[in-house]
């Protein structure tokens, strides 16, 4: 199948195309910066250059193309009213013109349930649109992804560094960005996915602190824990809404009131697994990633420390 791929360069897009690729389906890529894609081509995915919010920019992009996987999202410096919803719009417009056989979308689970979200509130109603736009689709909505975790709180946890933690925050079960790819390149091959919406949750739901637990006996490192009240985020929230610079921090500041609580943001998929015939077993679970990730990284700190006590035995030559 020739697939077209949008948000490539992005951490789950790029996972995507890898899957892709390994399947054995010809894949393009929609990219604003070739040199940015440059490893995209190096894997054997063929490169276009375009912007979502430049709608004369796709029409080349999808010439010849069976489905499309949009994985795009807005980057912090980005507007998310252009990219996710005016530059979305364009794209599900140039691919009815094209004709395209499938449309897969990534939304976010419970979109729908949070209006007053800005982000939540545009992936729900791209949502609407795809479905009455006449395209056939496939929308996924994930609850968040292991890989995001790294940066929160494995490498605090590893540089000696406080680890932020809100108050009051839900369990989420987050999903490797590998699984998710798994699934949306599944779905192109299997009929019973087309114009349906499904939900992609990990294994289990997991609380900040469980999670700053595991990377704490994984690392064999203690952690210095700062819980973020979600009374002052909010005061944070409003006070840069009333400047312009910072609608968009805003507007990000916004989301944390999706994981406010203590009902786990999950969803059932057993009905899931069975209809993209995936095994739940080869799902990743975040004991197995973040067992892994500490694995390499400790393992090269070793090979570090052992590199620096050899050089420091070295004598001088005078």
């Amino acid at each position: 199948m020739k697939l077209l791929v949008v948000g490539a360069t992005g951490t789950l897009g790029r996972q995507i195309v890898r899957r892709a690729l390994d399947e054995g389906h010809e894949v393009s890529c929609l990219v604003r910066s070739f040199q940015r894609g440059a490893f995209l081509r190096e894997w054997g995915a063929r490169l276009f250059r375009g912007d979502l919010c430049k709608p004369e920019s796709l029409p080349p992009a999808l010439e010849d193309i069976d489905a499309v996987i949009d994985a795009a999202t807005a980057r912090p410096s980005d507007s998310a009213m252009e990219v996710d919803w005016e530059g979305k719009v364009n794209l599900i417009q140039a691919a009815k013109a094209a004709g395209i056989k499938r449309y897969v979308f990534f939304s976010i689970l419970g979109s729908e349930n949070y209006p007053h979200v800005p982000l939540m509130e545009i992936k729900h109603c791209t949502e609407q649109y795809l479905q009455e736009s006449g395209v056939p689709y496939t929308i996924l909505k994930p609850c968040g992804f292991l890989q995001g975790l790294i940066g929160q709180y494995a490498i605090p946890i590893l540089e000696k560094q406080a680890v932020w933690v809100m108050g009051e925050a839900a369990p989420i079960a987050y999903m490797n960005t590998q699984d998710i790819a798994r699934f949306a390149i599944a779905s192109l091959s299997i009929p019973e996915t087309e114009n349906r919406a499904f939900p992609l949750a990990g294994t289990r739901a997991w609380g900040a602190y469980e999670i700053v637990r595991l990377c704490e006996r994984l690392s064999g490192q203690e952690s210095k824990v700062s819980r973020m009240p979600v009374g002052l985020l909010r005061v944070v929230r409003k006070a840069s809404a009333f400047f312009q610079w910072g609608w968009n921090f805003s507007d990000r500041l916004a989301f944390t009131e999706v994981i406010v609580g203590t009902e786990p943001i999950t969803a059932p998929m057993d009905e899931i697994y069975r209809t993209f015939h995936i095994d739940e077993n080869e799902v990743t679970t975040l004991e197995e990633y973040l067992g892994e990730y500490f694995s390499r990284i400790m393992k090269k700190l070793k090979e570090l420390n052992y590199d620096r006590e050899k050089a420091s035995k070295k004598k001088l030559p005078f």
